[in-house]
């Protein structure tokens, strides 16, 4: 299968069950993001969430939109204080159960998988905002994290 570069976005922070979230989208010229398909994506995340463990209340989310026609959110939250959390929904994917076409219609996905190669950027980058804003100071700075985002571009 031949790679094609995919557009990543950021987006301001949302709140959901109780945590704020940086966004980030993956497009492409073929595939991009709707708003009923954002509505509906950000409508299962708190079904993603683990249970609140006095870590600040924060994470980031990866919202892909797949040739295919697929979608896909990869929601990674902050919990043990440095330890990132990964749980994710699929619409439109048969593969992994989807029972339908329709990329509203978001499921829980049951697999150990962190992402595929378009939605891992983020990852490395909100490693090191965590410890540049979060365990590096005396005192964390939840919008010093919230504000640093990758910029817009390709995803690499």
């Amino acid at each position: 299968m031949p790679f094609t570069e995919k557009l990543l976005t950021s987006l301001p922070p949302i709140a959901a069950g109780g945590r704020q979230f940086k966004r980030y989208y993956v497009t492409s010229e073929t595939a991009s993001i709707s708003p009923e398909i954002e509505a509906a994506a950000f409508e299962t995340l708190p079904k993603l969430l683990p249970e609140a463990d006095g870590t600040p209340a924060a994470g980031f989310v990866v919202l892909h939109r797949g040739g295919d026609g697929a979608a896909y959110l990869n929601a990674y939250t902050w919990v043990w204080d440095n330890v990132l959390h990964m749980r994710a929904a699929a619409a439109a994917q048969p593969v992994l159960g989807c029972p339908d076409d329709d990329p509203t219609h978001f499921l829980v996905v049951d697999r150990p998988w962190i992402g595929c190669v378009w939605e891992l950027p983020p990852i490395q980058h909100e490693r090191d905002a965590w410890v540049r804003h979060m365990l590096v100071p005396d005192v964390a700075d939840l919008d010093g994290y919230l504000a640093d985002a990758i910029p817009d571009g390709w995803t690499g």
